[in-house]
């Protein structure tokens, strides 16, 4: 299936210079201290933290607070965007996603996006404008999804990503190693 082209439009901030991407119905913009009540709630959420290998359940005291602390001073980490939805009355947070600079001008990819908006292709939207502005300029990008995850698979293939094979990875909410898909998109 061919990603959709969506009007894409990249913009710098003052916050670290990250980009602002808009999406037709998302803007995707960096967090904010404003943002840890809707981060803690969604992330709190057993159906998102057991899809991801990091966020545990029940979330920690402080652990919200420590991520957008990292995500507002680490420069050369992860790179998040919220997933803004106010221009369409859904919210000014209905989920994250994140590039993970890797060697070779490459990235891994990573969202979630808040079970209130599940199904409406607010994911792959994001992930395709994501995508179509390339913001770190990489060749590639790699993403990786639980193989019970199969919406989260469909928006990798809609946003123009391979199929490349099988992988495991812990997750931290389900205290166990969980099969996986990964998948690859050539940017250039």
């Amino acid at each position: 299936m061919t990603p959709q082209k969506a009007p894409v439009r990249l913009d710098a901030v003052a916050t670290a210079d990250q980009a602002v991407v808009k999406t037709s119905r998302l803007t995707l913009r960096p967090v904010r201290r404003s943002d840890m009540g809707l981060i803690d709630h969604y992330a709190g959420d057993l159906r998102v933290s057991r899809m991801t290998t990091t966020i545990p359940h029940p979330l920690p005291p402080g652990a919200t607070d420590a991520f957008v602390t990292r995500c507002m001073s680490d420069p050369d980490g992860e790179i998040v965007w919220v997933m803004d939805a106010v221009d369409i009355a859904l919210g000014e947070l209905v989920g994250l996603i994140s590039l993970h600079p890797m060697d070779r001008n490459q990235a891994e990819i990573g969202y979630w996006v808040a079970p209130s908006v599940w199904g409406k292709g607010l994911g792959s939207e994001a992930v395709t404008g994501l995508m179509q502005a390339n913001p770190l300029g990489n060749a590639q990008v790699f993403g990786k999804v639980f193989q019970d995850n199969p919406p989260s698979a469909r928006v990798l293939t809609n946003a123009g990503f391979d199929y490349i094979g099988d992988a495991e990875a812990f997750s931290v909410a389900r205290g166990a190693i969980v099969p996986q898909w990964t998948y690859i998109r050539q940017m250039t």
